[in-house]
């Protein structure tokens, strides 16, 4: 496979992109350089795409991802991988607030840190952060999983609806409707599988899964109580 180098720079957007989707339909690998944290980077890639941002990338970057497999060097900006259906994308550093807000399926990794909201209104798909989640994190997700090694930040999994929010180390404070259960030994093997690709696997690990209390799926919009719970 021959690679294929993109100048990003102060290039418009639309040219960037146009060859970063030449370059991946010919097959070639590409490398992205002087990417100065542009937003909108790797919009809509393709199944089969191989692709990686030397350096930090703004908003949106692998938004639409349809299959490809991202690596961004060190930080992204809000957004990252938003509405992204498959594919892989890997974020070195900081992962900025939303990550993966609607994603439908695909695994978002981060190395570092998350911010506030990671996989708000998520459908699918799975988001793995090494360090710790921001306020809200999981926020209306529908589906899916987000599994936090670090620990989570104040008013986790705030009215979730059917995904799951695992969190191993200390969680400052849980959203609205929240349910925090002890898993069984084979939904653990469940995460150890999403995780064990990416060298993350301990078994030591003392995990909280936290779920929908379903107060919020039937409530009268009288009772007051059932939804200003914070």
């Amino acid at each position: 496979m021959s690679e294929h180098v993109v100048d990003a720079g102060q290039r418009h957007i639309r040219e960037i992109n146009a060859e970063i989707q030449e370059a991946a339909a010919r097959g070639d690998r590409i490398r992205v350089i002087n990417t100065l944290s542009r937003h909108n980077l790797g919009v809509g890639l393709p199944d089969g795409a191989d692709i990686r941002f030397e350096g930090s990338v703004g908003y949106y970057c692998g938004g639409l991802n349809t299959g490809a497999r991202v690596e961004i060097e060190r930080n992204a900006g809000w957004a990252v991988g938003e509405g992204m259906s498959r594919g892989h994308i890997t974020i070195g550093g900081y992962c900025g607030m939303s990550g993966g807000a609607a994603m439908t399926g695909g695994m978002i990794h981060v190395k570092g840190n998350a911010g506030p909201r990671l996989g708000v209104a998520m459908k699918g798909g799975n988001i793995v952060v090494e360090g710790k989640i921001g306020y809200q994190s999981g926020f209306m997700a529908h589906s899916g999983k987000i599994i936090a090694l670090g620990g989570a930040g104040e008013s986790c999994a705030d009215a979730l609806w059917s995904a799951e929010v695992w969190v191993a180390g200390a969680i400052e404070s849980c959203g609205v409707d929240v349910k925090i259960l002890e898993p069984t030994a084979e939904e653990v093997a469940e995460v150890d599988e999403i995780i064990k690709p990416l060298g993350l696997a301990d078994s030591s690990r003392d995990w909280r899964k936290m779920v929908a209390g379903e107060r919020l799926w039937y409530f009268e919009s009288r009772d007051a109580g059932a939804w200003l719970m914070i």
